[in-house]
């Protein structure tokens, strides 16, 4: 293969949405049943491994986004290209192949845990479930990713509810890393930890994407905070992306008014601590 075809297929996206629509219906027996778009016409391309921000405020519809981008919703229209297959209409049977490549990670990990189980437990099952191996053997292949997230070999056997918000998200990045995957997709991952918490979970994040070649989704309504994080933005509002492009782009020059408005407690903040500064000078 010539140095321009690897150029070409490199430069392909590994995660590509066109037109993706997915519709809920409303009301009741009671109530006349009405069809609702909680996304439309969503469009959105992210090259391997790179990282790209859907921002929105609550009820935007970015997490629907994630939810089919997963499929764990089926869209009622239009495209998801994974690796070069579209995986939108695909029957569960069929979407066997892709589950392992395509992983979410949620802001409560510990929803996604069984309370039961050890920390361990947690990681391998993911392994038994798809039959990747002798239990045995499942079992290192758990121990080893945990290192690798920051998680002591000494925690192994103590349940998930012996840990914090923190290490439960560790745990979590490890269970979506034990099968290996391509894409991951955070919602709103980042959220409800301390600032301190927070940017060990970004630097072991950021660490994991080089170290494994992996693509990022994430699902914010923090736009300051993905703009540290993402190569491209694109901003939700009412269920469609009414912004798009490369994070300088949008940070220097937002042209939506939900753009600036998620802009706008990142730019109070900067004000106060400059004022801070001529006080204190």
């Amino acid at each position: 293969m010539g140095s321009d075809a690897r150029v070409a297929k490199s430069a392909q996206p590994f995660l590509r949405v066109r037109s993706l629509t997915k519709r809920y219906v409303r009301g009741g027996v009671l109530q006349k049943r009405i069809h609702v778009d909680a996304v439309r016409g969503i469009d959105l391309e992210i090259p391997a491994c790179k990282t790209l921000a859907l921002v929105g405020s609550s009820g935007s519809g970015k997490s629907t986004v994630a939810r089919c981008v997963t499929r764990l919703e089926r869209p009622d229209a239009g495209e998801i290209w994974v690796g070069g297959t579209d995986i939108a209409g695909l029957a569960n049977r069929a979407l066997l192949t892709f589950r392992a490549a395509i992983q979410m990670i949620c802001q409560d990990a510990v929803t996604s845990m069984n309370p039961r189980f050890s920390a361990a437990e947690t990681v391998e099952e993911p392994l038994l479930i798809q039959r990747r191996g002798a239990a045995k053997q499942c079992r290192q292949s758990a121990l080893e990713i945990m290192s690798e997230v920051g998680v002591s070999a000494d925690w192994a056997n103590r349940s998930v509810m012996e840990f914090s918000g923190g290490q439960r998200q560790r745990l979590a990045i490890a269970r979506a890393l034990v099968l290996q995957p391509k894409l991951l997709v955070l919602d709103e991952a980042l959220s409800g930890l301390d600032l301190s918490t927070e940017a060990e979970i970004i630097n072991l994040l950021l660490d994991v994407q080089a170290a494994h070649s992996l693509t990022y989704l994430f699902i914010s309504h923090d736009l300051p905070l993905m703009a540290r994080l993402a190569d491209t933005i694109a901003v939700m509002c009412n269920g469609t992306i009414v912004e798009q492009g490369p994070k300088s782009q949008l940070l220097s020059n937002p042209s939506h008014p939900e753009t600036k408005s998620l802009l706008l407690p990142a730019k109070i903040f900067q004000k106060k601590y400059a004022e801070m500064l001529g006080v204190s000078g």
